[in-house]
């Protein structure tokens, strides 16, 4: 004979491995509080409509409440027999407070259960991701904020391009993770329908009041298709996709972190809190924190991939492959959270080598575009300037000299146009302050949109 809870109909029971095989308990116990969360919510919704008396809700709320503290201190004993932790919860409350327990799933199904746990964990995870996100853009911010005046070159292909500013270059991350941060916000919109009521699949036989549980949850809408309720799981991914782009961009910032303390560049040094040394050379000092989030990188992209191809292919409604979603979800979660954490001290622990990062301006003839503009200016087409500077810049790389260093009558053997005033012209200071439009490097351009972040975030 069959003990499971839903075994009446089954005349042998599982074999030990088919138990195991078939159990999800070890994962989805981290959804305990939110199961008996939901639990307490449809006691209250079948009392309301009297499915059960107020009697039997007491009875029922006091015991899961009891749970919920047991949960908190770690003082429950989870079985695989039980398969997961709704199950499990059902049990126990039907073992403490007796047979009135048994009543607590009228009306409901582990499908809708389930999808109910996941967007209310998925809820309080975003929240805790965007508070995260939210402390590295100010840490960022206020990086920025420091370091309106210290120059750098900035890259394109990994060669050094134009003069920026460090401040600059904070910000453009700070705009990718604002922009990240608005993704968990569209995302949570969608996640925020309880789905209570919807059942295994097609609804259930009883008056429940699902905007009543749904407020109790603290849900704002509810689920409109009971179909597409119990068995679409696109919030979820979305929280992936995001997460998967988020870490796309630590991974860059980590990138060039590596890159930026290494010796070849020595623009940087990491706090050795966020640093490890080598088992075989003394004197290493590796940036394994960065490189770690670099690599974990990998892995939330791949728990993005596990979830679709999961879902790919699934009839509707509910089919048991969906109990895979939730390993990969809260690796996720816990992968994002402390890959930003660890990134955000990092941050705010490296020290910036301001006369380093100056000296790499000046290599690779970072100015030559401000030369092309200066022709411009004095009336040359773009095109024809672009042709001059390009050999101005082989002689001076046959001669190993910058273009300031060039006397100005050699400078007018490529163009009459140069004149004394093309020195300040190039010079480092006034190729970034001249670039004085909205998302420039120039410092009031960055200081207001460092002022503009600061009042979006404090909102």
């Amino acid at each position: 004979m069959n003990k499971q809870l839903w075994g009446g109909r089954f005349c042998n029971s599982l074999n030990e491995l088919t138990e195991e095989f078939n159990a999800s308990i070890n994962v989805d116990m981290k959804m305990a509080s939110e199961d008996v969360e939901g639990c307490i919510a449809h006691a209250k919704g079948l009392a309301k409509v009297g499915v059960i008396t107020k009697e039997e809700k007491d009875q029922i709320v006091k015991g899961l409440e009891g749970i919920l503290i047991d949960i908190k201190y770690n003082q429950i004993e989870w079985t695989t027999f039980d398969e997961d932790v709704h199950m499990n919860v059902e049990r126990i409350l039907t073992e403490r407070i007796g047979e009135v327990g048994k009543k607590l799933h009228t009306g409901r199904s582990r499908n809708d259960q389930c999808a109910v746990d996941t967007r209310l964990y998925m809820k309080q995870s975003i929240k805790d991701t965007n508070e995260v996100l939210t402390k590295l853009c100010l840490t960022l911010t206020n990086l920025a904020e420091e370091h309106l005046d210290t120059y750098m070159p900035a890259y394109t292909h990994l060669q050094v391009a134009q003069p920026t500013t460090l401040a600059h270059y904070l910000m453009a991350y700070v705009d990718m993770f604002r922009r990240d941060i608005e993704r968990f916000n569209d995302t949570y919109k969608r996640t925020d329908y309880s789905p209570l009521g919807s059942g295994a699949c097609v609804g259930v036989p009883y008056p429940l009041d699902r905007e009543y549980v749904a407020k109790e949850l603290g849900f704002k809408h509810i689920t409109t298709n009971s179909l597409d309720a119990v068995s679409d799981r696109d919030y979820l991914i979305e929280y992936l996709a995001n997460a998967s782009i988020c870490m796309m961009h630590a991974s860059r910032l980590c990138e060039e972190l590596i890159l930026f303390s290494s010796k070849e560049f020595s623009y940087v040094t990491i706090s050795d809190e966020y640093t490890t040394g080598s088992s075989i050379m003394p004197q290493k000092k590796n940036p394994d924190m960065a490189e770690l989030i670099r690599g974990k990188t990998g892995r939330v992209y791949g728990s993005l991939i596990t979830l679709l191809t999961i879902m790919k292919g699934l009839p509707l409604s509910y089919n048991k492959d969906m109990q895979e979603d939730k390993e990969s979800v809260f690796d996720t979660v816990d992968t994002l959270i402390s890959s930003l954490k660890i990134l955000d001290g990092m941050m705010a622990h490296t020290t910036y080598h301001k006369d380093k990062l100056k000296n790499g301006v000046k290599q690779g003839f970072t100015n030559a575009t401000d030369v092309a503009d200066y022709l411009v200016n004095k009336g040359l087409p773009f095109r024809s300037a672009h042709k001059i500077v390009g050999e101005l810049v082989c002689y001076a790389e046959i001669n190993d000299l910058a273009i300031e260093q060039i006397e100005l009558s050699k400078l007018q053997t490529f163009s009459k146009l140069f004149a004394e005033d093309i020195y300040e012209d190039i010079s480092l200071e006034t190729c970034v302050d001249k670039k004085n439009i909205i998302g420039g490097p120039n410092k009031n351009m960055v200081l207001n949109h460092i002022k503009q972040v600061k009042s979006e975030l404090s909102n």
